[in-house]
């Protein structure tokens, strides 16, 4: 169990700094990062509800309303009422958004192509075969929050 928390701390933080990095390499007119997560569910997912989009994310449909409307305003994704529930919609992605998440990819990309020229190719290899893992393990479920032992004591 210690090996893999030991495992986890340097996944995590190695993970992490990456992020930041690559956060950091995008130019000042890019896609806000919650615009990138939307339109990347789109890319991944074909449509999706807000709802569904929120909930990848780990947010409330609420929280994206403004994105969700900045989005179809500048013509990267649309809204078409949902044929199984006439109250909610079902999101999609446009050409439009698919090339605007591609550009906003490719600088992303493009920092850390050349941050691998500095790797061996053995170095290289191992990210290839480490990649897909990382893909499966942001694949895995939240936690769920602990239950509350006393709940009924606190009411």
């Amino acid at each position: 169990m210690e090996d893999d928390l030991a495992a986890a701390r340097a996944v995590r933080s190695g993970v992490l700094r990456l992020a930041r990095r690559l956060r950091g390499a995008r130019s000042a007119h890019a896609l806000s990062p919650a615009k990138v997560g939307v339109l990347g569910y789109l890319f991944r997912h074909g449509t999706g509800s807000p709802g569904e989009i929120a909930a990848a994310d780990g947010q409330r449909p609420q929280a994206l309303t403004k994105v969700f409307a900045e989005l179809e305003a500048e013509g990267l994704i649309t809204r078409a009422p949902n044929e199984h529930d006439g109250r909610g919609a079902v999101l999609t992605l446009t050409d439009r958004g698919t090339a605007a998440l591609h550009d906003d990819m490719r600088e992303r990309d493009e920092w850390l192509a050349s941050a691998l020229d500095e790797l061996s190719g053995t170095e290289i290899g191992l990210l290839r075969l480490a990649a897909p893992l990382l893909e499966r393990l942001a694949d895995q479920p939240a936690p769920r929050p602990p239950e509350r032992e006393h709940a009924e004591e606190d009411a």
